[in-house]
């Protein structure tokens, strides 16, 4: 839904669009410590949201940009937040130039999650088999606050991002911030991006808390996708780093005796594909591979799914994804928006968009 209005001091053209997306699906999961649950869960394959975006024409080639989006849950109604943030998925201003770029301050996505979700995974970083049960996308990896980030022009199908989020704590410009940089390239049926994400995990002293040095967490992301037409197919690569380069989603999902440990240095592949299949379907078919060089807690997921567009709105899904968890390891299958309780999940729903 659009709303138009004409400024006429400014003789500037604005509009805001509403939009959203609504996704309620049925989860099945099975072998965490909890047993098996089945639930009715909201955001199985992309997080049921509420958005408000806008643009103001400033003239000559300038427009002021905004854009507020609300997470919100299908299954009773609340709003899917934490520490009480009504725009917990975006919060963002700005302004965006056809020639100097777009230039955004506030809460963003970091550029690392974009590329995987949009470019690396053929399962978007949703349902059963999303990238993000074994790839370090966990909290500020996925959005950040307090971000300005500024994203070049598309130049001949080439593109660069950058990203700073300060950490503000008094006494210390450092701790708490993150810092992105990022190379797109598109052109036809290829999508490629090149990130490096950078998260400091410093504290400063309060009161009788001592401050917290430690080690800066680093994560450089390959992906690329290319459309073969009969099949496109997906590969994503990322070397993490330091300390929480790789948290964990869920601390002790299987109740080990001795709970897994965050790995601190280890390397992430993705492979798989997306078949069309007529006259309205598509096959989601992905294996993922975690190589945990710190505790060698390995994990290996394999993923299939299903959608079914029953128009460009709406869309019927069904997916299934199992991980093999090594040497103590204890990761989970989720979707796009709850981590998961076990290593195998089923899911079907319903997904439309406005």
């Amino acid at each position: 839904m659009i709303i138009g209005g004409f400024a006429a001091t400014a003789q500037a053209q604005s509009n805001v669009t509403i939009y959203g997306i609504a996704d309620v699906g049925i989860v099945s999961e099975r072998g965490g410590a909890a047993g098996s649950v089945t639930k009715v869960t909201s955001g199985v394959g992309s997080q049921s949201r509420l958005g408000f975006r806008g643009t103001e024409d400033l003239g000559g080639g300038l427009s002021a940009i905004f854009q507020l989006e609300a997470g919100v849950k299908l299954d009773d109604g609340s709003l899917d937040n934490t520490n009480s943030q009504l725009f917990n998925r975006q919060a963002f201003v700005g302004l965006k130039s056809k020639e100097a770029g777009t230039l955004t301050l506030g809460r963003q996505y970091t550029m690392y999650y974009n590329a995987l979700s949009q470019v690396g995974d053929p399962f978007g970083a949703g349902y059963a088999g999303s990238s993000k049960n074994l790839f370090p996308t966990a909290g500020v990896q996925t959005r950040t606050s307090n971000a300005v980030v500024y994203a070049t022009p598309n130049i001949e199908g080439f593109s660069g991002e950058a990203l700073y989020s300060l950490g503000e704590q008094a006494g210390d410009s450092t701790a708490g911030r993150q810092f992105g940089l990022g190379l797109n390239y598109s052109q036809g049926k290829l999508n490629t991006r090149l990130v490096y994400n950078n998260r400091n995990s410093d504290t400063v002293a309060s009161g009788t808390t001592a401050a917290v040095s430690r080690d800066v967490g680093r994560n450089t992301l390959f992906v690329i996708n290319y459309d073969f037409d009969v099949v496109k197919a997906y590969f994503a690569y990322s070397a993490d780093k330091g300390f929480n380069s790789a948290t964990l989603p869920v601390a002790n999902a299987y109740n080990y005796k001795t709970a897994p440990k965050p790995s601190l240095d280890s390397n992430d592949i993705l492979v798989g594909v997306q078949i069309p299949v007529a006259p309205a379907g598509t096959v989601l078919l992905s294996y993922i591979r975690k190589d945990d060089k710190s505790y060698n807690q390995d994990a290996d997921q394999w993923a299939l799914g299903y959608l079914h567009a029953l128009s460009k709105r709406t869309n019927l899904y069904v997916a299934y994804a199992k991980i093999k968890n090594k040497n103590g390891a204890g990761y989970t299958v989720g979707n796009n928006n709850e981590a998961g309780s076990g290593d195998k999940a089923f899911n079907v729903g319903v997904r439309h968009s406005f």
